[in-house]
């Protein structure tokens, strides 16, 4: 297996990053919070870059791209903390015959619940920006238009860029297919999420690291201790092992033969839950007390890692896969 990124795949994932620096940047993606964590135009941008297309046939308006692919791009969305049902909208463009219309390119934007079989009430994120809503089942995928939908908003979400509804009824929508559809949305989803989760602790990493470089205590940059050396050397584990798993899940998913996919899905996303948690914690903690205010970016990364941790599976729930297969 070999983990070595292609000319391609590097030019790739530094255009994205050029994309998110100049676009995305953490000021422009705070302002989110007044739009639902959606701003419209900018979505367009994400998918006139092909962002929702990555995975899509050419020949229907996609890059044709494989998963390995897709984790680079979803890792430098993940760094730069944008908001928005961004895995949903690449699944549901990756649905065949364009069966959601908008996903493609951005002009629509689709978010997603998996149906655990309960009679509600659902917590559906980025309601009022939404147009679509795909419904996972164990044994279909259903896609409910958004209009028929009303929910009340929790005041205080978890994530201030996550907004949420509680939603009591799902009204019937559409089906897009059967079980097979459902398995292989929920194991791309995992895997994606756990490249958005990988950018996350990135992100919480590079500003821990910057932060103890600039700042001074007993006229030394808090860096040169030796704690918070230590801190700084324990996220960059945590990130290494995980972007090992990542790239590892996404290879077992182009190349069956590799090995078991599930199991290396199960496994990076526990890795990317607990990789995305402690790098915001310690972050946080590395930023002393101010490191809980408002101002400081450290708790838009945890807050997020803890969102996406609650989809595809939380890490109990890959903690308990994963075990299974030893």
């Amino acid at each position: 297996m070999d983990f070595e990124l292609s000319d391609d795949q590097v030019a790739l994932q530094e255009g994205i990053r050029n994309l998110c620096e100049g676009r995305f940047d953490i000021e422009t993606v705070r302002g989110f919070a007044d739009t639902a964590g959606v701003d419209r135009s900018r979505w367009a941008e994400l998918g006139e870059t092909g962002v929702f297309g990555l995975s899509v046939d050419e020949a229907v308006g996609g890059l044709g791209l494989g998963l390995s692919d897709v984790v680079l791009v979803f890792e430098e969305l993940g760094r730069a903390a944008i908001p928005g049902p961004l895995v949903a909208s690449l699944l549901a463009a990756g649905i065949a015959n364009g069966a959601v219309d908008g996903a493609i390119d951005g002009t629509a934007v689709v978010g997603l619940i998996e149906h655990n079989g309960g009679t509600g009430p659902w917590m559906v994120e980025h309601l009022d920006a939404l147009d679509s809503l795909l419904v996972l089942f164990d044994n279909r995928v259903d896609l409910v238009s958004v209009s028929e939908l009303s929910g009340q908003a929790l005041e205080q979400p978890l994530d201030p860029l996550t907004p949420v509804h509680r939603v009591a009824e799902l009204p019937a929508g559409s089906e897009l297919g059967g079980a097979e559809m459902a398995a292989d949305l929920r194991l791309r989803g995992t895997i994606v999420t756990a490249a958005l989760q990988l950018g996350l602790a990135e992100a919480a990493l590079a500003l821990g690291v910057s932060f103890a470089k600039e700042r001074e205590q007993f006229g030394k940059p808090i860096g040169s201790f030796q704690a918070i050396k230590h801190l700084c050397a324990d996220m960059l584990t945590h990130v290494e092992v995980t972007r090992a798993a990542v790239y590892a899940a996404a290879v077992h998913f182009d190349q069956p033969d590799t090995g078991n996919v599930e199991r290396a899905a199960a496994g990076a996303k526990l890795l990317a839950s607990q990789a995305g948690s402690f790098c915001g914690k310690t972050c946080t903690q590395i930023h002393g007390g101010m490191g809980y205010t408002w101002e400081v970016d450290a708790h838009l990364y945890l807050k997020r890692s803890w969102v996406l941790d609650t989809v595809f599976g939380d890490t109990e729930h890959h903690a308990e896969t994963v075990a299974s297969f030893l």
